[in-house]
This record gives C-alpha cells, sequence and structure tokens, in this order.
C-alpha cells in the first residue's frame, strides 16, 4: 500500500512538473524579453513597470535561467506578481480560493448523494415507474447547460420572491462562513443546487449502470444464498464494487472544479477562482491566469492521487498495480 501511494505521489509531481514547463514555454518564451514584460505586465503597463517585469523575472537572461527563477519561486509558494492589481497572485488566489471551496465542498456532498442514492435505487428496481422517473430526470438535468439551470433559479428563488415580498435568497455575492454561518448557507444554496442537479445526473447513471453490472455476479448470489438480508447485498457487496467509476469521476469532477467553478460562479457574482480568472482573462492580467491554471492544475493532481488511495482501499487488487 504504502509503496503504492508512493509512485503514484512520484507520478504526480512529475505531471506536475511538466506542467510547469508548459505554462513558462506558453507564457515566457516569446520573440523577445520586451514583449514578454509587456504582455505579462498587462495592457495598460507603463515601460516604468515593463522594466520592473523583466528585472523581477530576470527575462535579460538565458531561458534556462528564467525558468529555474520561475520554477525557484513556485517551490517557494510564490505565484508571481500581479501589476494589473499591484499586489500578489497568492493574495488574490487566497481571497478567491475560499469561496470556491465552500461551493465544491457543500455540492459535492450533494450530488453524491442525490446521484448515488437514486441510481442504487433505478438499479434494485430496474425498469420500474421509479427507475424510469429518476433516469428521466437525470437526462433532462445532464441536459441541461449550467448557466440556463442557474438563470432559472434565480429568476424563480430570487426575482420573483423577492417581488412579492420575500426575502428568501441573495441574487449574488458571497459572505465569509467566519462572519456569518446563517447568510454563508443561504448565499450558497442556489449555486449548491445549480451545481449538484447538473451533476448529480450523471452519477445516477453511472451508479445505475455500476450497479446492474456487478449485481448479476455470482459472488452477489452467493450472498443471497448464505441469507445476507437484501439491505447488506445491496450496499456491502453490490455498492461497493460498483464504486471505482463513482469515484473516479467524482475525483475528476472535484479536481477540475477546485480550479474554478466558472459559470455558476459568474451567474451567482461570486468572486471565486473562476470568476477571478475570467477577469484576469479579460483584463489580460497573464499573472493571476497564469497561478490560477497552476492551482487548477495541483487540484486534479491531487485529486487523481487521493483517487488511487480509494481504489486501494476499495479493491485491493490495485496495490499489485
Amino acid at each position: 500500500m504504502t509503496r503504492f501511494l508512493i509512485r503514484r505521489i512520484l507520478q504526480g509531481l512529475l505531471v506536475m512538473w511538466m506542467i510547469t514547463v508548459v505554462v513558462f514555454l506558453l507564457f515566457f518564451v516569446g520573440p523577445g524579453a520586451n514583449s514578454v514584460a509587456r504582455t505579462l505586465a498587462g495592457k495598460s503597463a507603463t515601460p516604468a513597470i515593463i522594466a520592473e517585469v523583466k528585472r523581477r523575472l530576470l527575462l535579460d537572461k538565458p531561458l534556462w535561467e528564467q525558468y529555474w527563477h520561475f520554477l525557484w519561486l513556485l517551490l517557494h509558494g510564490n505565484l508571481g506578481y500581479s501589476f494589473y492589481h499591484g499586489q500578489s497572485v497568492n493574495s488574490i488566489l487566497v481571497a478567491a480560493f475560499p469561496i470556491t471551496l465552500s461551493l465544491v465542498v457543500g455540492a459535492s456532498v450533494l450530488w453524491v448523494t442525490m446521484g448515488v442514492l437514486t441510481g442504487v435505487l433505478s438499479a434494485v428496481k430496474a425498469r420500474s415507474f421509479a427507475d424510469r422517473t429518476f433516469t428521466g430526470l437525470a437526462l433532462l438535468f445532464y441536459s441541461m447547460p449550467t448557466f440556463v439551470l442557474g438563470l432559472l433559479f434565480l429568476e424563480v428563488f430570487y426575482y420573483q420572491f423577492t417581488i412579492h415580498g420575500i426575502h428568501a435568497f441573495p441574487g449574488s455575492g458571497f459572505t465569509p462562513l467566519t462572519t456569518n454561518p446563517w447568510l454563508w448557507f443561504r448565499g450558497l444554496v442556489l449555486p449548491w443546487l445549480t451545481l449538484s442537479l447538473v451533476s448529480a445526473a450523471t452519477y445516477t447513471r453511472l451508479t445505475r449502470g455500476s450497479m446492474l453490472d456487478v449485481m448479476g455476479d455470482d459472488y452477489i448470489r452467493t450472498a443471497r444464498a448464505k441469507g445476507l438480508s437484501e439491505r447488506r447485498v445491496i450496499f456491502r457487496h453490490s455498492l461497493r464494487a460498483a464504486l471505482t467509476p463513482i469515484v473516479t469521476q467524482f475525483g475528476l469532477d472535484v479536481g477540475i472544479l477546485l480550479g474554478g467553478a466558472v459559470i455558476t460562479e459568474v451567474v451567482f457574482g461570486m468572486p471565486g477562482l473562476g470568476f477571478t480568472a475570467v477577469q484576469a482573462i479579460v483584463q489580460q492580467d497573464r499573472p493571476v491566469v497564469i497561478g490560477v491554471v497552476l492551482v487548477a492544475s495541483a487540484a486534479v493532481v491531487l485529486a487523481n492521487i487521493v483517487v488511487d488511495a480509494f481504489y486501494a482501499v476499495l479493491d485491493p487488487r490495485v496495490r499489485l498495480h
């Protein structure tokens, strides 16, 4: 188990190193130091700012020295400096990350709970009215763009409620948990539902298909023949065997969304990583874009390592590979 995890961690570090190389080549290698410095400084940069960018990033040095300096800063947790905002990229992302984390953690709990439970029920009651209902709803939400569902929620639960004197949910913004837990929760309900309903559809179909695949296996029939309760057969044996693709999907979804739930954050005006990335692209604030790309990549790599660890717990045979 330990060797398995060490190997996966080393592979993850290798992937992150390759990502830093790609990011460096995309953003730092250009037709000349001046153009690279002007690009990184932003569209409104003055000659003095451009000169400061060249000095800080060693853009007048050989490429290998520039990359080593870039990598050395990353190893020390320094994601760069935004001349557009006049502050470090670290401070910008530190302010945005808790918002994205609050959104993703709450939504992931909802979509896994809804998706797995409805998927199990659909598999156990295959071809029943409940199965067709859940499958139809899953297809409906899976086909619905996130921004459409978010705008529908805002139209009904914010706009219509507000004009009728019901102030149940805020239309946009984010209240930190430490400031007011109730306002934090109330402001996240609609974004959570938007993200979870769209994502839960995938888990419903994935759980149903995986459960149907394993429920006809010999060991399931043996478990029933031994007199085990149906609940134990379903949740202890069938569901555990069917969890591998679900864990894979969950790790990918959470890893990607930790890099910014772009559409949901923009629709609900939540200044998380996705919202920050969109603003940085519009403002041509390249250091912030680089920071978001690296944080998102690290989140995906970390999520995959955690998924591999769960594989080893769910299926001991994985430890041999």
